[in-house]
C-alpha cells in the first residue's frame, strides 16, 4: 500500500474528476454498458420492490417524510423526499442480491471486497434527476461519474477493509450515490469536497448482516446517505479537509496502515473507466456472485451427464478462502440464508437445472428435496484454487453417484453474465422482463426496455419514471 506517487492527494484527484469530467468523456462503449448496468438495476429494483425487506421499509418511509419530490418504485408508488426514496429504492435494487457486481484487476483484490456499483449512482441520480427534470445524457453522466469513484475507490483500498468485515456496496456505495448527487446538483469543488468529508462519516454497513434483510438495507443506507451528503454541502454544510486520504481520512480509517493504494486511483480515473475495463458483472442468478460459476458448472454436469437427484450421493465443492467465507451458511434455513449458502446453490440447480426467483423463496428453501441434498453437499479449501489468487471466482464440482461414480466439472472462469460471457440483448431482455412482470405489464416492459436503449436520446427523465409507474390493474402490494 502506498501514498501517491505524485503530490496530488486522493481527495484532490477525486474532486478534480467530478468537477471536470462531462458526458462526451465517456467512450460510446461505457454509455452502451451504462445502459445495460441501469436495465438491470432497473429491474432487480423492481424485483425487490416485493420483497420483505422492500416492502417493510415501503411502509415505514411513507407517511413519514410529505415532502413530494421523488418516487418510491413498486405496485402502489408514492413520492416522499428524494433521500428517503433513495432509501427504499436502494435497499429494493440489492432485495433479491441480483444486482451486478464490479471485477478485479489483480489477484490481491479479493473479488467480494469489490462493490455492487450500479444501484447506489443509479436510485440517487433518479432521486435527485426526478425533481429536476434532467435529460437522458445528464442522467448518464452522472451516473457513469458515481459509479467511476465508487469503483476506483473500491479498488484502491486495502482488501483488510474487507476481511476484517465491512460490506463495500454499504461503505463505498455511499460515495457512488453521493457523487452523482453531487454531479445533478453541480456542486463547486470547496462544496465537492465538503461532500466527500460528509459521506465518509456516513458510510457503514458489516458484513455479519449477510443473510438478513439488512445486507440490502446496506445499500440503500448507501444512496440515502450520499443524497444527504450532497445535498448538505450544496446548503453550505463542512466536512474536513483532505477526506480520504491520511491520517484521518477514508482509506487509513476504514483500513489497516495507510489504507490504500493510491496509484490505483490518482490518475486512474476514467484512464480507463472500470465500466469498460475490468468491467462489470450481470448476475444470472439471485444470490451471492461468488457462487455463479460453482452453479453454471453443476447445471453444465447434471445437463450433459442427465444426472437425476435421487441418483447423487454426495458433492464436493472445491473453492478457495474467497469463495467460502463469504458464502458462510452450511445449510439454508430461509430464503435469504440460500443466497449465501453454496449448498443451497448446487442443490437447487440438481433439483430443477435452474436457480431463479421460484427457486430463491422459503418454499422451496424449506421444502424436503432441497433440505435433504444440502445435507449432502460439503465444502472443501482447495490448497491450489487457493493459490491462485483471489480476484476470479474459481472452483470444481465433484458428484459422487449411486452407482459408484463420481463426475467432476471445473467451474469456467468466465462465468455467464462477465465481460467474457455477456449477456446477449435477448438474455438482458428476458431477466429484465422476469424482475419487472412483478410490477409492470408486458407494454410497459417493452416501453422501458425500449426507452433505456436510446435514453441518451430522452429529454426529460420523467418520462423514464413514467413508465416505471404501473397501470392500476398491475397494483397489488
Amino acid at each position: 500500500m502506498s501514498n501517491p506517487t505524485t503530490d496530488e492527494s486522493v481527495s484532490h484527484a477525486v474532486v478534480s474528476f467530478i468537477q471536470s469530467v462531462q458526458y462526451q468523456d465517456f467512450s460510446d462503449e461505457a454509455i452502451a454498458l451504462a445502459k445495460r448496468c441501469i436495465i438491470d438495476g432497473l429491474g432487480v429494483m423492481l424485483a425487490g420492490s416485493t420483497q420483505p425487506a422492500g416492502q417493510i421499509l415501503y411502509d415505514y418511509v411513507k407517511g413519514t417524510d410529505t415532502r413530494s419530490q421523488t418516487t418510491v418504485f413498486g405496485s402502489n408508488p408514492f413520492k416522499t423526499s428524494s433521500a428517503a426514496a433513495a432509501l427504499v429504492n436502494g435497499t429494493s435494487g440489492h432485495a433479491l442480491d441480483w444486482d451486478d457486481t464490479q471485477l478485479a484487476t489483480s489477484a490481491d483484490r479479493i473479488f467480494g471486497l469489490l462493490t455492487h456499483p450500479t444501484i447506489p449512482p443509479m436510485v440517487a441520480t433518479l432521486a435527485i434527476g426526478e425533481r429536476k427534470g434532467i435529460s437522458g445524457k445528464r442522467f448518464l453522466e452522472a451516473f457513469l461519474t458515481g459509479f467511476e469513484v465508487e469503483c476506483k475507490i473500491s479498488e484502491a483500498i486495502h482488501p483488510d477493509h474487507y476481511k476484517k468485515g465491512f460490506h463495500s456496496s454499504a461503505t463505498v456505495g455511499t460515495f457512488g450515490a453521493a457523487v452523482a448527487a453531487a454531479k445533478l446538483l453541480d456542486l463547486n469543488p470547496e462544496k465537492t469536497e465538503h461532500m466527500l468529508a460528509i459521506a465518509a462519516s456516513s458510510a457503514s454497513g458489516i458484513r455479519v448482516n449477510f443473510g438478513t434483510m439488512t445486507k440490502p438495507l446496506h445499500v440503500g443506507r448507501a444512496a440515502q446517505n450520499g443524497i444527504v451528503a450532497a445535498e448538505l454541502a450544496s446548503h453550505g454544510f463542512t466536512g474536513g479537509k483532505a477526506p480520504l486520504d491520511p491520517p484521518w481520512g477514508f482509506f487509513q480509517t476504514f483500513s489497516q496502515g495507510e489504507g490504500f493504494d493510491a496509484d490505483r486511483i490518482v490518475g486512474k480515473l476514467g484512464k480507463p473507466h472500470t465500466i469498460v475495463s475490468p468491467g462489470v458483472s450481470i448476475k444470472p442468478y439471485p444470490c451471492g456472485v461468488l457462487g455463479h460459476p460453482t452453479m453454471d458448472a453443476m447445471r453444465r454436469l447434471v445437463i450433459e451427464n442427465d444426472v437425476d437427484a435421487k441418483d447423487i450421493v454426495a458433492i464436493r465443492i472445491r473453492a478457495g478462502s474467497n469463495i467460502l467465507n463469504p458464502l458462510r451458511y452450511p445449510i439454508a434455513n430461509n430464503e435469504l440464508e440460500a443466497k449465501f449458502c453454496p449448498a443451497f446453490m448446487v442443490s437447487a440447480v440438481a433439483l430443477r437445472r435452474k436457480a431463479g426467483i421460484h427457486e430463491f423463496n422459503d418454499e422451496f428453501v424449506k421444502s424436503e428435496p432441497a433440505q435433504t441434498l444440502m445435507k449432502k453437499v460439503t465444502c472443501v479449501l482447495d490448497s491450489e484454487i487457493e493459490a491462485q489468487g483471489w480476484e476470479k471466482i474459481r472452483s470444481t464440482v465433484e458428484v459422487d453417484l449411486a452407482n459408484g461414480s463420481t463426475l467432476v466439472q471445473k467451474a469456467d472462469e468466465r462465468y455467464r453474465g462477465g465481460p467474457d460471457l455477456r449477456f446477449t440483448r435477448e438474455d438482458l431482455l428476458e431477466k429484465f422482463t422476469d424482475c419487472a412482470a412483478l410490477v409492470l405489464n408486458e407494454k410497459q416492459i417493452s416501453k422501458v426496455f425500449a426507452l433505456m436503449e436510446s435514453l441518451d436520446e430522452c429529454t426529460d427523465i420523467n418520462e423514464l419514471v413514467a413508465c416505471l409507474i404501473p397501470d392500476s390493474g398491475n397494483q397489488s402490494q
